[in-house]
């Protein structure tokens, strides 16, 4: 679960650094769909993890 929560983390930074970027620079703005994208796809197995964890 940590290293999902690390791997937020990351992914978030990104977004945060391209959205600066994004601004009239089409490259930066794909790279935040892009990355927007994969969050979701790791928040959906942080939740089934912290689920499970819950379960436990």
């Amino acid at each position: 679960m940590k290293k999902l929560i690390a791997e937020i983390n990351t992914l978030v930074d990104a977004i945060k650094a391209d959205i600066d970027k994004s601004e009239g620079n089409k490259a930066a703005a794909a790279r935040v769909r892009k990355a927007t994208l994969e969050l979701e796809k790791v928040g959906k197995e942080f939740r089934k993890a912290s689920i499970a964890a819950a379960k436990k």
